[in-house]
């Protein structure tokens, strides 16, 4: 069915993201892996946002697959196209990538700016990229994501996610993993209807003080 769907990803957005969310919770379960959510306050997923975390484990994409239960595209890597899982719904619903071109960049947030006039969110990981540390820190963040949400006047929640390295960094190969609970704080949706364009790069730095600070606390670096 859900090749069925990929003809027309148009059309049948909705339900190859509802398979993406049945297949996360199922392959999750499958290797004693789950996902606890603590939430600043209720988010009304019906208003489109952007959604914004740290990253550290390819973990990190099935907890925002679990985490959002509306209709929405990740932006990721191009690589993610040749993968058998991720490629399929790369090549539907969601936006690669290439971090190597700028007219690569310019085309996929002008595609995310779409969805979001159509009331889909977006989710991305501002960091873009893991990196080669273990244990990992946090990186810099790219202000395409905050350009983009004041430009749509869109909020922006940001997410903590805290241990998903310490079970499966990056792709497993140097250090296995194991089964356990990812923990995630998810915080308060924050207003971009006041912010001008030249605020961007200020609105970045707040998101990363903000995921520094509570990913610190928990012990996450």
């Amino acid at each position: 069915m859900l090749y069925v769907w990929a003809k027309n990803p148009g059309r049948h957005s909705r339900q190859i993201a509802r398979c993406r969310r049945i297949i996360g919770r199922l392959s999750s379960v499958c290797v004693g892996i789950r996902y606890r959510f603590s939430y600043e306050k209720p988010i009304d997923w019906s208003t489109p946002c952007i959604i914004c975390a740290n990253h550290t484990s390819n973990l990190d994409i099935t907890a925002m697959v679990l985490l959002c239960p509306t209709d929405f595209s990740f932006i990721g890597k191009i690589e993610l196209l040749n993968n058998p899982v991720t490629g399929m719904f790369f090549r539907t619903i969601d936006i690669p990538l290439n971090r190597k071109s700028n007219i690569s960049a310019f085309r996929a947030f002008k595609r995310a700016g779409g969805e979001l006039q159509k009331g889909r969110s977006v989710v991305i990981f501002p960091e873009g990229h893991i990196g080669e540390e273990f244990p990992p820190h946090l990186y810099d963040f790219k202000n395409g994501p905050f350009k983009l949400a004041i430009e749509r006047k869109v909020p922006i929640v940001p997410v903590v996610i805290h241990n998903a390295w310490k079970i499966f960094w990056d792709d497993a190969k140097r250090f296995g993993s194991r089964p356990g609970t990812v923990l995630v704080d998810v915080f308060a949706p924050i207003d971009t209807t006041g912010h001008r364009p030249e605020d961007a790069d200020q609105l970045r730095d707040e998101v990363h003080a903000l995921i520094k600070k509570h990913w610190e606390r928990q012990g996450g670096l």
